[in-house]
């Protein structure tokens, strides 16, 4: 019975994957395209250059900044270009990849689930089920994010981990998944020190091992891309790291983060965010304090980082999202341990008492499961969920690809174009970019943020949308096509742009063209184009 309801709940994810990923497709002049959330399309732009014979760098024979957290996900994105798929369906491969990785995380989260609540198959079935439809999940996956990914990996830790506890037996794979992690995103080296530490403190008997292994396996993953990085790249840290982590007060990071986490718990509601830490009620083992632990271990690393520049967008933030299949399984197994605590409180004899508490115990997870996925404050997602309109960021994807193509059309390949989302129009159009909010910008990245004034600057902090320099991006490198302008509205910045550009309307889009440049067909612009 368990086996064949896991199962079925697995085949309606597979269909609700399906018509989610065919749902962030759109037509464009007759032909349907596929389009990743745009930092993954910074990624694509990476591993299409790579594939291209230009090293891993954002523009073709451009400088080398390391603008991307996931090296490892950015080798593999590299793998579909080098097949012959048009750019159109490249990144629809990407998003049946990250279903792929989804539906395996289940298989995870069902033994981390039955090893822990074991008497019953509803509970352990139920948190595959609210892992498996928790929107912030698939989001991130199926829009080709390596979140999924790294939430495979760290259900699968999570896993070695418990059977380490429980057999005695310490693992050598758990320390080598644990490294390889690093090389999908370098800060997983929180969660994987958080599991090394819990071991060590854990399981006393092999504590020389946990530690011996497993610190040096981390040191030597994450030595091997910071020795590559510093010889290709000439820095320490990637670049994203200066311009998220620097140039800003910590404290008011801090204090940006404790603001998000807290919204991302009144959205989910106080009392369903409490209901896993209920079970500590009853239990206190090693296994419970394990998935507490990492929980928790990253909830405070978002605090620290200052949070995402997403947590509006559909509920959990990219940190977050990682564990919390951990968290649907504490979840679980606190309302068993209700169901069992009720069934005696009330008497266990008798078929009607067995149905009050399971019917209570299932209103209990409906409510759940709508309070996690339908965030109402600031972005309703009611339909997004439920598939009725296409995923978060669709629209936005469509006109970023459409402009692409617009730039295509009336410039060389020699033009260069300055552009707020840098993912998604460098990609698509093929030219070479300017980033103006510096995630590939080592100048920009390295930036001093402007504290605000008042109250607000306790909550102001938003990652990687903080630095700009127009007199840097645009006077002294003089793109031939300003795409977006992001933090100054058209009153502050015409003025500057008046003598050199022309502010130009065409096929919907207002662009900024450089009134000398060469490399605009200026024939289109006159024809098509509106002053």
């Amino acid at each position: 019975m368990k086996t064949t309801a896991f199962f079925i709940i697995l085949a309606a994810y597979i269909i609700y994957a399906g018509i989610f990923i065919f749902k962030t497709s759109f037509v464009i002049d007759g032909e349907r395209y596929y389009s990743l959330f745009d930092d993954a399309m910074i990624s694509m732009r990476y591993a299409k250059n790579l594939s291209d014979g230009h090293g891993l760098v954002w523009n073709p024979g451009g400088e080398r900044v390391e603008g991307f957290t996931n090296p490892l996900w950015v080798f593999y994105m590299s793998i579909f270009h080098f097949l012959p798929i048009p750019p159109s369906k490249i990144s629809l491969f990407i998003q049946i990849s990250g279903a792929f990785i989804l539906i395996a995380n289940l298989f995870f989260v069902l033994k981390i689930a039955a090893s822990l609540i074991g008497r019953s198959a509803f509970f352990p079935l139920a948190a595959v089920f609210l892992t498996a439809f928790y929107l912030p999940l698939n989001n991130w996956a199926l829009q080709g994010m390596e979140v999924g990914l790294l939430t495979l990996m760290v259900s699968a830790s999570i896993w070695k981990a418990l059977q380490v506890m429980r057999n005695g037996e310490p693992s050598f794979g758990l320390f080598l998944l644990l490294g390889v992690s690093t090389l999908v995103r370098m800060d997983m080296a929180v969660f994987a020190l958080a599991v090394i530490v819990f071991l060590a403190i854990a399981d006393a008997k092999n504590r020389r091992f946990h530690l011996k292994w497993g610190i040096s396996l981390l040191v030597a993953f994450l030595a091997v891309w910071t020795i590559f990085r510093i010889f290709y790249y000439s820095d320490a840290l990637p670049n994203t790291y200066y311009l998220k982590m620097t140039g800003y007060p910590i404290f008011l990071r801090i204090t940006r983060g404790l603001s998000v986490t807290w919204d991302f718990i009144a959205r989910m509601s106080l009392p369903v965010f409490l209901i896993p830490f209920v079970l500590l009620l009853w239990r206190r083992g090693k296994r419970v304090l394990l998935l507490f632990w990492v929980f928790l271990i990253q909830v405070a690393y978002s605090i620290y980082v200052g949070g995402d520049a997403w947590e509006y967008w559909g509920g959990s933030n990219r940190y977050v999202s990682v564990v919390m299949p951990l968290f649907f399984v504490l979840f679980c197994a606190s309302l068993a341990e209700a169901e069992k605590w009720l069934s005696v409180k009330i008497g266990e004899n008798g078929q009607f008492t067995k149905m009050w508490t399971k019917s209570l115990v299932t209103i209990v997870l409906l409510i759940a499961l709508v309070k996690l996925n339908v965030i109402y404050s600031p972005n309703p997602t009611l339909q997004e969920w439920l598939l009725l309109k296409p995923p978060l960021a669709v629209a936005d994807n469509k006109k970023m690809v459409q402009e692409s193509l617009l730039l295509k059309e009336i410039t060389d390949p020699e033009a260069t174009i300055a552009v707020v989302w840098a993912g998604a129009i460098p990609y698509f159009s093929d030219r070479q970019a300017v980033d103006m909010l510096g995630k590939n910008d080592r100048i920009i990245a390295r930036r001093k943020i402007e504290v605000p004034d008042g109250t607000e600057k306790y909550t102001a902090f938003y990652p990687g949308h903080m630095k700009w320099d127009y007199s840097y991006s645009i006077t002294e490198l003089k793109p031939d096509v300003i795409v977006q302008l992001y933090g100054v509205t058209d009153a502050e910045i015409d003025p500057v742009l008046a003598t050199d550009y022309w502010k130009i309307l065409i096929d919907g889009f207002v662009l900024h063209m450089r009134t000398d440049s060469r490399h605009i067909d200026w024939n289109i612009v006159n024809v098509r184009g509106q002053k």
